[in-house]
């Protein structure tokens, strides 16, 4: 039985990670932070098959300590301060467990004297201002303290591959979403709203930043076979995964209100979003959810990974917000 451990388990990708896992029939353990509200929702269908610990991607003593303790085969990476909007506001914080917080992981395991895989949750804000299609060999020009730091893992990750004959790869991955994704990131904030007006609670116009930015958005379940067959070959490469399909914001918007049969008219000049048939303004245009540095344009060029892992998403872009949105509704619905 392959032991594996995981960093940031009790988020979107981790628990999904860990069920996967299980189903390998892996011995999983995860590392989660320590605070007042116990937040374990995403893996309490998994808690009892699963080993967990107190820890810190700042605290080096105490990750040295779990992986001696624990001795796996395996280190899926993923905690993470993972908002760029909160990156500019916390950007030391973000460097400390993003960028350090993976060199500590690296020193451990270089200094383990054993062969333990190493897995890389890069990201593909890294790519920044370059143009898309973002791949592989795609010049990296991050435009925010949370690129800048995963930018420094990445390297890192291939230095000490390089420097130590580490098994450690980069997963360079697009934006993914879920149901279990965290509700401040733009995906599941449109459609608990969408929910919310589904179920009739009445609510404020829905704010939002720059409708225009481009993003390629896949299943986070596709994503973490990715990361398995990624972790599965001989040779560690570092693999660019998505869907290869750019949408604006604002289409994202569209398609959600669109499920519960809202069409949106978008004035330009006035940055809302209007009911075509109540003329009810349901989106508006906030500064403040804009960054200082926009990332115009992030679309997947992942034909490495369609040809050498076999991967290729399954769950589609209207399957995946459906299952969002009914997910926000059934916990809308459960709550009241």
């Amino acid at each position: 039985m392959k032991v594996a451990l995981i960093t940031g388990i009790s988020g979107q990708t981790g628990s999904y990670l860990a069920e996967y896992l299980l189903k390998l029939n892996y011995q999983v353990h995860g590392i989660v932070r320590r605070s007042s509200l116990i937040k374990t929702d995403r893996i309490d269908q998994i808690y009892n098959k699963i080993k967990l610990y107190y820890g810190d991607m700042t605290d080096g003593m105490n990750l040295m300590s779990l992986i001696q303790n624990i001795q796996p085969d395996e280190i899926y990476n993923l905690a993470a301060q993972s908002h760029v909007k909160v990156s500019f506001e916390t950007p030391e914080y973000t460097a400390n467990a993003d960028a350090l917080g993976t060199l500590r992981l690296l020193e451990i395991i270089r200094n383990s004297g054993k062969k333990i895989k190493f897995y890389q949750a890069s990201t593909s804000e890294m790519f920044g201002s370059s143009p898309p299609p973002q791949n592989e060999k795609t010049m990296l020009q991050p435009q925010s303290p949370y690129g800048v730091a995963k930018l420094y893992s990445y390297w890192l990750t291939k230095n000490y591959r390089d420097a130590y004959n580490i098994f450690a790869i980069n997963g360079i991955l697009f934006n993914h979403e879920g149901p279990r994704r965290g509700e401040t990131f733009i995906t599941r904030k449109v459609t608990r709203y969408v929910a919310e007006r589904s179920i009739g609670i009445k609510a404020k116009p829905l704010q939002i930043g720059n409708v225009h930015a481009i993003r390629d958005w896949t299943d986070a379940r596709d994503m973490v076979r990715g990361i398995y067959l990624m972790m599965q070959k001989r040779d560690p490469d570092d693999f660019v995964l998505g869907s290869g399909e750019g949408r604006t914001v604002l289409d994202l918007i569209k398609v959600a209100f669109k499920k519960i049969n809202i069409e949106l008219d978008w004035n330009e000049n006035e940055g809302i979003g209007i009911n075509k048939n109540t003329n009810e303004i349901m989106v508006e245009v906030n500064e403040k959810y804009k960054r200082p540095l926009e990332v115009n344009s992030l679309i997947a060029d992942p034909r490495k990974a369609n040809n050498e892992l076999n991967w290729k998403p399954t769950i589609g872009f209207d399957t995946m917000i459906s299952e969002m949105i009914e997910n926000d509704i059934s916990l809308m619905s459960n709550a009241n």
